[in-house]
């Protein structure tokens, strides 16, 4: 089958109709909002290209002005949904660009309407797609390969736009807007469809890395507190015990909530669960950023500290015992004081793995307890 201008169109139609609704029913299964914004720019290519079959038949302002209005607007949709990919806002005066195309509309059909119309549109989704390709650089975090392909076929893509403006307003091409006649017609047309198929392949491999991602999150992640789980602490314990030197020593904290069972038996089960979220939040406040913290079940939290010096530690974990006993004071009546203790090991090498630093912790927890409760016990490095 011949790629004449009509079924390179059907093809575009097609293939955008197809990324349309995959991304649609992606969206409804994960709800993210450059889904539905990807999927909203594929099916006003589909209409768009629809209604460019028709200015064969002399439906010129429906065939050429509107279909072009449209492709402007299927890539503004983009530029949207890679800004809501990346969590970033655009301006506002891209609207700008939807007056532009109105404003076109009052330009007078002499001769040269064709060349000028065709070079303002391809200027505009230049703009656009070089624009989406540029927000889509890495900001502090490496980007997947989904999302490294997307920007760079965006940035082909925005780039033979720009290079279709020049030819046509600054080096005169011949162009037939109509009959879809002139070499840049027919190589314009190729390149949609070519660039249909690369954007929607890009697209859905960028948001299969990000769920991919989210449910690695999702799987390392205690799911009433939110913070690590077991695994995902001895996943990551390694390479931050590795760090530790004597210079910049370490230290593991094992916490424990006493008297929590009274909680439990006499305010129930969900009030024990609300102790438990309160801690992980006082947690978050307290702890510095590279802090690992985890729930390792019941009431039993981890704590590892890349700044392990004895001074550091000690605040710490004196801040969230006063803290914690503040909210459980007014949170919940039980006979005896809902408290915490904990124990920490202290280390300086990474000889020690974190079987062992968990060992050292959970002996100077027991005797924290054996001492009283709501107190701290701190073991030396240089401990045995």
């Amino acid at each position: 089958m011949a790629l004449d201008p009509s079924t390179l169109l059907i093809l575009t139609i097609a293939l955008a109709a197809a990324a349309s609704l995959y991304l649609t029913v992606e969206w409804s299964v994960v709800r993210e909002r450059s889904l539905l914004l990807w999927s909203s720019g594929f099916a006003i290519i589909t209409v768009g290209s629809f209604l460019a079959l028709l200015r064969s038949r002399g439906y010129l302002l429906v065939g050429i002005w509107f279909a072009n209005g449209l492709l402007i607007a299927a890539h503004a949709c983009f530029l949207a949904g890679v800004a809501g990919f990346m969590r970033t806002r655009i301006s506002r005066a891209w609207w700008l660009i939807a007056l532009l195309w109105l404003l076109m509309l009052l330009l007078p059909t002499h001769a040269w309407w064709s060349r000028v119309m065709l070079g303002l549109q391809s200027l505009m989704i230049a703009v656009l797609t070089l624009r989406a390709s540029s927000l889509l650089r890495p900001h502090g975090a490496s980007l997947s390969v989904g999302a490294v392909q997307l920007r760079y076929v965006l940035l082909i893509h925005g780039l033979f736009y720009l290079a279709k403006a020049v030819s046509a307003l600054a080096l005169g091409a011949v162009v037939d807007l109509a009959a879809f006649g002139g070499t840049l017609i027919q190589i314009s047309l190729v390149e949609g469809s070519m660039a249909v198929m690369l954007i929607a392949l890009s697209m859905t491999g960028t948001e299969r890395h990000r769920r991919e991602e989210r449910i690695g999150q999702l799987a390392a992640r205690d799911p009433l507190t939110g913070l690590l789980n077991r695994r995902a602490l001895q996943a990551r314990a390694p390479a931050l015990i590795a760090q530790a030197s004597q210079a910049h020593p370490g230290a593991l904290l094992l916490i424990d909530i006493d008297n929590f069972k009274q909680v439990n038996d006499l305010h129930g089960h969900a009030a024990g669960d609300k102790l438990l979220e309160a801690l992980s939040t006082l947690l978050r406040e307290v702890l510095p950023d590279d802090a690992l913290a985890a729930r390792l079940g019941g009431d039993e939290f981890a704590i590892l500290l890349p700044d392990g010096r004895q001074a550091q530690v000690a605040h710490i974990g004196e801040q969230l015992r006063q803290a914690f006993v503040h909210v459980t004071q007014t949170a919940v009546a039980t006979p005896e004081a809902v408290s915490l203790s904990v124990g920490v090991s202290l280390f300086s090498t990474a000889a020690l793995d974190l079987a062992g630093l968990m060992a050292r912790a959970d002996a100077a927890l027991y005797e924290a307890k054996r001492a009283g409760r709501n107190q701290i016990v701190i073991t030396p490095s240089n401990a045995a």
